[in-house]
């Protein structure tokens, strides 16, 4: 008779808080009540948010993703992401008479009026962020064209010329590391001391608050796994902070993700998920470390999150 060979040990230290923000559920609420209230389809413009599981889940219930408006027919609603959208979008939906509703974040909405409340008193505008993600398309769309200059690096904050040094403001994108935006703003006021900055910083609690519970496990963990989608920004920065606090850290999409090798050795690992990441994946990922290892699970919080944001009006009591 064989012998049972024991599994080895290993401890699973879960990253509080993790997965979901209150961004993300409202609107992916949105998108569902949308479906659930006029039927499918139901038009999404962009991701709603940046996770392929919560995508190809509302996919099934009738959401169909578009990158542009002229992609949606006039007589179906059409739901604008998380990520926020340039002034002209909503304003062509308006031209064509279409329903639309808007799942912008409110945290993101809230960088939105802080640009235009700049552009408004005369200043030059500031955005630290990653060309190309969607919230500064969506950012910079909310002013005239070259009334926001983006800077990503510290590097592009040391050659930034403003038209006049002593009138210039900052806004940034909500998903940054925090540590790297810091540096940037550092470089930024020492070249303009006088730079007006957002009355609460821009980058959100829950961006914040998942970093710092990183930097709570990655210390103590041999590997850190961060489950999230490849284009979704915080996700990234999860990872990225992970290893600056010396984890072996890994961005992965789901438990089908993990390579074996990686865990070789290792008697801790860290897991933590993206904003846009259901835990329904840490779960799925936690099972998988099970049929190897004898795992045990602690959960340690950095932080406790009690935000919530409120539906719009016209989805509040889905008939």
């Amino acid at each position: 008779m064989n012998a049972v060979v024991p599994k080895p040990a290993l401890t699973v230290l879960l990253a509080t808080p993790r997965g979901f923000c209150a961004g993300v559920d409202r609107a992916i609420q949105i998108v569902e009540r949308a479906i659930e209230k006029y039927g499918a389809p139901v038009y999404v413009r962009h991701e709603i948010v940046h996770n392929r599981h919560v995508v190809e889940r509302l996919k099934a219930l009738g959401a169909v993703f578009v990158e542009e408006l002229e992609e949606c027919p006039p007589d179906r609603p059409v739901v604008f992401s998380a990520h926020g959208v340039p002034k002209a979008v909503p304003a062509e939906a308006k031209a064509r008479k279409m329903l639309y509703l808007d799942a912008t974040c409110p945290l993101v909405s809230k960088v939105h009026v802080e640009a235009q409340r700049h552009h408004d008193a005369g200043r030059e505008i500031v955005l630290i962020g990653h060309a190309g993600h969607p919230e500064v398309v969506g950012t910079m769309g909310q002013l005239p064209e070259g009334a926001v200059a983006l800077i990503e690096t510290v590097a592009d904050a040391e050659v930034f010329t403003p038209r006049d040094p002593a009138n210039v403001a900052f806004v940034t994108q909500t998903t940054l590391s925090v540590d790297d935006t810091a540096e940037i703003v550092a470089a930024l006021r020492a070249r303009f001391p006088g730079i007006a900055a957002p009355h609460k910083e821009d980058i959100c609690y829950a961006t914040t608050n998942r970093q710092e519970a990183v930097k709570a496990i990655a210390a103590k963990s041999d590997v850190l796994l961060v489950l999230g989608s490849r284009n979704s920004s915080n996700s990234v920065r999860l990872a990225e902070v992970g290893r600056r606090a010396g984890a072996a850290a890994y961005l992965i999409d789901d438990a089908a993700g993990l390579e074996p090798g990686w865990l070789e050795g290792a008697r801790t690992v860290g897991v933590t998920a993206g904003a846009s990441a259901p835990e329904v994946l840490v779960q799925g990922l936690i099972d998988r470390l099970a049929e190897v290892f004898e795992v045990t699970l602690e959960e340690v919080e950095a932080a406790r999150e009690t935000v919530t944001f409120k539906l719009p009006r016209v989805l509040a009591n889905p008939t």
